[in-house]
Order: structure tokens, then C-alpha cells, then sequence
């Protein structure tokens, strides 16, 4: 390939999600108010996590990386979809849209891993009881959770090893609000059908992986608590019903994006909708509407700002 051909595209025009007037400003207000609720809601939970020492355990120490990540995803593209529906010119540069790209790739591969280590701390947490603090000490939660810092690190840079060497010299229209590779590869000046199948295929095997070892762990939890209890299905059901809602709605796009794409526009495009905007914004709510422990934190830090307010009055 021609590296020199690089340069001839310096920016992309992102389609975006509709092109109605009309249609733009109402998604408009609808996605910065999703934004802010997402952006708020994962700060709130990352502050009640490291100031309120009841919540300082593994599981809310895994739930506030969680947090950060989903705020990160989101924020990898919703600011500049949202900026989009008030331009006319809805260009990217070539290297904005290479961010997207390893950013996006970066942030969910490690969601994708970090997902599956909120598996296994329910695992030790149900099926080990006695043995949880030892197993799930700290050094090993941060080391699992740099774990998944460094496969979300390592699959985006396989990605971009690959996209930074094809030649773009012609089509630069991109339907989407967003760089994914899959767009982004059709429009290479080469034969590009082979690999974005191999692109695709990288992509797949992280997140059919994760899946499976999800599926195999919310199973096993499942199977050794009703061999232990009478009501051990109901239990573990409503201990691990906020993880599995997670999982489904994080992979559920992405093998429909990654591993049997539909190629249909404006599926790809509510799928990308849902993996970058819902799912950051449904966690928060799944993690913490039903939890005690939650409210109970939010609780405190409302009383203890209110108590130092009426100090600083008087």
C-alpha cells in the first residue's frame, strides 16, 4: 500500500442519525439531557463509592470502575454527536475519527473484560462466602481491574495497527455519528471485504469470549446455590439480576455490530445508540435502584451535606 495515499482524506463527513431539521433539534435535546444524566449519575456513584467507608468492598470498588467507564464510552462520541445536530458541516478529521475509533475499541474491550471480573467476584462472593475476603483482597482487584485496562488496550491497538495502513483516497462519507471500523474500512481505497471480516472477527472473539465465560459463570453461581438451598434460585437470581441486565444490554449490540452484523442503516445505527448512550446511562439505574446499600450511602452524604450547610449558615 501507498502510505503517501493517507493524507489525501484529511476528514470524513459523519452522516449522523437523521438529516431532518426538525428531527436533529428534538434529538438534540434529548441526547443532552441523556448525556447529563449520564455524566451526573456515574460521578455520583464513583463519589459515594470512595467517600462512604460502608461501600468499600470489592464489588463497589469494581462498580466505580464501572462507572468511570461508561462515562468514558459515552463521552468518546455523544459530545460530538451532539455538537453535530447544530452544524451543517458535519466533518471529523482524519485523526479525530482515528480516536473515536481506539477509544471506543480501548474503553469497550476493557468493559467488555471488566464485566466479566463483576462475574467472578459474584462467583467467589456466592459460592466461596468464607473465602471471599481472601480471595478478593484488594491487590487482586486492582490487578484484575488492570487487567482489563490492558485487553481493552491491546485490542484497540491491534485495531489501529491495522486501519492506519490502508490507503483512503476517495469516499469519505461515513453513515453514522460516530468512526466504527466497520464504516470506516468500506471506504479504503482497496478490495476491503475480506477484511473487514478479519476486523470484525477480532472484535467478535473478545466479546463472544466474555460472553461465554459470563454465561458459564452466572450458570455455575445458579447450579451450586440451588444444590445448597431450597430457595438457593430465587437468591441468586435477585443477587446477580442487575449484572446479567448489564451483560445482555452491553453485548447484545455488540454481536449484532461485531459478530453477525445485520448491515441494515438504521439498525446499525440504533444499535450504536444503545451501546454508547443507553447502556451508560441504564447502568447507574440497574446497579442502584435496587440497592439498599446505595440509597442508604446516598442517604448519608445528603445528611452530611445538609449538616455542614446549616454550619457554614450559622
Amino acid at each position: 500500500m501507498n502510505k503517501g495515499n493517507l493524507s489525501v482524506v484529511s476528514e470524513f463527513m459523519l452522516l449522523g442519525l437523521c438529516q431532518s431539521w426538525n428531527k436533529e433539534v428534538l434529538l438534540l435535546l434529548i441526547f443532552f439531557m441523556l448525556y447529563l444524566i449520564i455524566v451526573s449519575g456515574n460521578i455520583v456513584i464513583m463519589i459515594l463509592i470512595i467517600t462512604d467507608p460502608h461501600l468499600h468492598s470489592p464489588m463497589y470498588f469494581l462498580l466505580a470502575n464501572l462507572s468511570f467507564v461508561d462515562m468514558w464510552l459515552s463521552s468518546v462520541t455523544s459530545p460530538k454527536m451532539i455538537t453535530d445536530f447544530v452544524r451543517e458541516n458535519k466533518t471529523i478529521s482524519f485523526g479525530g475519527c482515528m480516536c473515536q475509533i481506539l477509544f471506543v475499541h480501548f474503553v469497550g474491550g476493557g468493559e467488555m473484560v471488566l464485566l466479566v471480573v463483576m462475574a467472578y467476584d459474584r462467583y467467589v462472593a456466592i459460592c466461596k462466602p468464607l473465602h471471599y475476603s481472601t480471595i478478593m483482597n484488594l491487590q487482586k482487584c486492582i490487578g484484575l481491574v488492570a487487567t482489563s485496562w490492558t485487553t481493552g488496550f491491546v485490542h484497540a491497538m491491534s485495531q489501529m495497527a491495522v486501519i492506519m495502513q490502508l490507503p483512503f483516497c476517495g469516499p469519505r462519507e461515513i453513515d453514522s455519528f460516530f468512526c466504527d471500523i466497520p464504516l470506516v474500512i468500506k471506504l479504503a481505497c482497496i478490495d476491503s471485504y475480506n477484511l473487514g471480516i478479519l476486523m470484525n472477527a477480532d472484535s467478535g472473539v473478545l466479546a463472544m469470549t466474555c460472553f461465554v465465560l459470563l454465561l458459564i459463570s452466572y450458570t455455575y453461581i445458579l447450579l451450586t446455590v440451588r444444590q445448597s438451598s431450597k430457595a438457593g434460585t430465587s437468591r441468586a437470581l435477585s443477587t446477580c439480576t442487575a449484572h446479567i441486565t448489564v451483560v445482555v444490554l452491553f453485548f447484545g449490540p455488540c454481536i449484532f455490530i461485531y459478530v453477525w452484523p445485520l448491515s441494515i442503516t438504521w439498525v446499525d445505527k440504533f444499535l450504536a445508540v444503545f451501546y454508547s448512550v443507553i447502556t451508560p446511562l441504564l447502568n447507574p439505574a440497574i446497579y442502584t435502584l435496587r440497592n439498599k446499600e446505595i440509597k442508604n450511602a446516598l442517604k448519608r452524604f445528603r445528611s452530611y451535606y445538609l449538616h455542614c450547610k446549616r454550619n457554614t449558615n450559622a
